[in-house]
């Protein structure tokens, strides 16, 4: 296990360009099992979920070839089905929660999948009823082995159908589609997550020979063809390290350019953060977040506390509510955070109440965070990071602390951020990784 020593109260100052988005690269590396030719895929960040994900293909038999540092070319010519049914493989993918979107290719190329109970952050119950509705929608027959913890899916003749999702999963939505492309007939999918990761899904298995209709919607019509070929396709830049970097800048009273962010992208990201007080300007594609000394949260028209609440696209994302948590702990003034889809995200809030930050905790799903307007810093302590996103805030925390701060257990913040301690250092922070 690996910790952060962090040396807090430091101003940064420079350009950070984003990695690869995270979820977008999930669903793509997935996409590659649908056809027999190579897809190159660039801009991958070199991050432990992604990682565990491309050695997990590798096993499957898909070749693997590294042709630039960001950029992979794979050919899934040669899967080997019966490696899915290995000890081997199902301890492997058990470790992945993104694991659970390679289901639906093999189930279009090959008419049956299979995979054990996946893993992931512990940020309470994410089901995956969504994704097993859909493929028993287009005709796959579904069993649990509840002993194991295993999925099994025959999916030997799937056929297009109609299909009115549960909830706007992302990853049912991603899982489904690609099972989609390759069945007989049309299929519908009403309520489908819209996220910019899922049109570019989209759009790269449209170059690929997929008719798919209403990308950008939440209502996808799908064309079954019989076979895809190959592609290239580029990651857009994370949007989660776009709006964590908005954060540190604020919290660090930090002057940070983010480079080529695609801000048309970014939905309402940029605009919660200015609902937080702190200045953003945009120079082309880069944001520049101006050294900031104090920063005040708006409230509503009516003079009622902000609230900032996850919700599907173009909502709020739900990976971005405990930076915003974060940052307001040295705002100016009061929010109400609302994390709607998970229950445990926000358990990690008892650290940074340990650190000095007023917040209190209303029940697992709502945070009051009472800003200290800088006049109370909070000061460093040991801390243990409970998934990637708390990891991250807990870091910014400990960058604009007082004194020293060790964070245990950063692999979680290692599975989602590439080299971060390296890239903050770059702008002047001090961070030693202690193994």
């Amino acid at each position: 296990m690996s910790s952060f020593r962090v040396k807090g109260g430091l101003k940064l100052k420079g350009e950070i360009t984003p990695q690869g988005a995270k979820n977008e690269a999930l669903q793509i590396l997935c996409a590659v099992l649908l056809t027999d030719q190579d897809v190159t895929i660039n801009k991958i960040p070199n991050i432990r979920d992604v990682n565990k994900l491309i050695e997990l293909l590798a096993d499957m038999g898909v070749s693997v070839e590294k042709i630039a540092p960001e950029s992979y070319r794979f050919n899934a010519s040669k899967v080997d089905l019966e490696y899915l049914d290995s000890d081997k493989f199902l301890t492997k993918a058990s470790a992945l929660r993104g694991s659970v979107m390679i289901l639906g290719p093999l189930l279009a190329r090959f008419g049956k999948g299979k995979i054990s109970k996946p893993g992931g952050d512990k940020i309470g119950r994410r089901r995956l009823d969504t994704h097993f509705i859909g493929f028993q929608n287009l005709g796959a027959k579904f069993n649990y082995d509840t002993q194991r913890e295993i999925y099994n899916i025959d999916g030997k003749e799937l056929k297009g159908a109609y299909m009115l999702l549960d909830e706007a999963s992302v990853t049912g939505t991603a899982n489904i589609l690609m099972a989609a492309v390759l069945a007989k007939g049309k299929t519908t999918i009403y309520n489908a997550a819209c996220e910019p990761y899922l049109q570019q899904l989209c759009d790269m298995l449209n170059r690929m020979g997929a008719k798919i209709t209403g990308v950008g919607s939440n209502l996808l019509n799908i064309e079954g063809v019989e076979k895809l070929g190959g592609t290239e396709h580029t990651l857009l830049p994370d949007m989660i390290e776009i709006g964590s970097f908005i954060g540190l800048a604020a919290m660090t009273q930090s002057e940070i350019t983010i480079k080529d962010a695609q801000i048309h992208r970014l939905g309402i990201i940029p605009d919660t953060f200015r609902r937080m007080g702190i200045k953003l300007e945009f120079r082309g594609d880069d944001i520049h977040i101006p050294a900031q000394k104090h920063y005040e949260i708006e409230t509503f028209i009516d003079g009622s506390i902000l609230t900032v609440a996850d919700a599907i696209w173009p909502g709020f994302t739900p990976d971005l509510l405990s930076i915003v948590l974060v940052t307001a702990t040295q705002a100016k003034g009061t929010v109400l955070v609302h994390q709607k889809m998970f229950e445990s995200r926000l358990f990690f809030v008892d650290k940074l109440i340990d650190m000095g930050a007023q917040i209190i905790l209303c029940d697992p799903h709502r945070a009051t965070v009472i800003g200290l307007d800088r006049k109370y810093p909070l000061k460093g302590i040991r801390m243990t990071s409970p998934d990637i996103r708390a990891g991250v805030s807990l870091l910014i925390a400990a960058l604009s602390a007082e004194g020293t701060s060790v964070i245990d257990n950063v692999e979680q913040i290692d599975r989602g951020y590439q080299y971060i301690d390296q890239r903050l250092n770059a702008l002047g922070a001090d961070i030693v990784r202690i193994d």
